[in-house]
């Protein structure tokens, strides 16, 4: 398995991905990156200047991501981790200890202070995950994700 930016004819094949593991997990369809409009298009939404997304590829076969990008409408100076949906067949391999890695590598030299993502509260393993890098649990969303129906706010402080 291979980590590496995504690539725009990777398009199709992500949103797949990304909606099956999403109605795998249980997501709500609303308040959640279920109904993001970028999910078809995903290579595009990240050609930001402080923007990254990248996947996960076992012979040329896309079996998930993740991405760090300003987080809408907050100081600069943070990023959110973003979309990161694995495949089962990438699961329990350390591939999204190396994918987080990658992406907190990534908003360090773009210049971000502090990383915050979202989640699900049944999403425990993930968080389990989160934790293990060093992310704390807040007491509120920040920004302006749309994503309502996620609960659990965690950020890590990148200096």
């Amino acid at each position: 398995m291979e980590i590496r930016e995504i690539k725009q004819e990777d398009n199709a094949d992500l949103a797949v991905v990304l909606k099956s593991v999403l109605i795998e997990m249980g997501v709500p369809k609303t308040g959640t990156a279920y109904e993001d409009p970028e999910l078809n298009t995903m290579f595009e939404a990240y050609q930001g200047e402080r923007s990254r997304y990248y996947v996960i590829t076992d012979n040329n076969k896309i079996l998930g991501g993740a991405g760090i990008a300003p987080l809408k409408a907050e100081s600069p100076s943070i990023c959110e981790l973003q979309k990161m949906y694995f495949s089962p067949q990438a699961r329990g391999l350390g591939m999204g200890y190396q994918m987080i890695v990658k992406c907190l590598d990534f908003a360090k030299v773009a210049g971000f202070e502090l990383c915050y993502l979202e989640t699900l509260p049944n999403m425990k393993a993930a968080q389990k995950l989160y934790q293990k890098l060093g992310f704390e649990y807040i007491p509120n969303a920040l920004g302006k994700t749309g994503h309502t129906s996620c609960s659990v706010w965690m950020t890590k402080a990148l200096l």
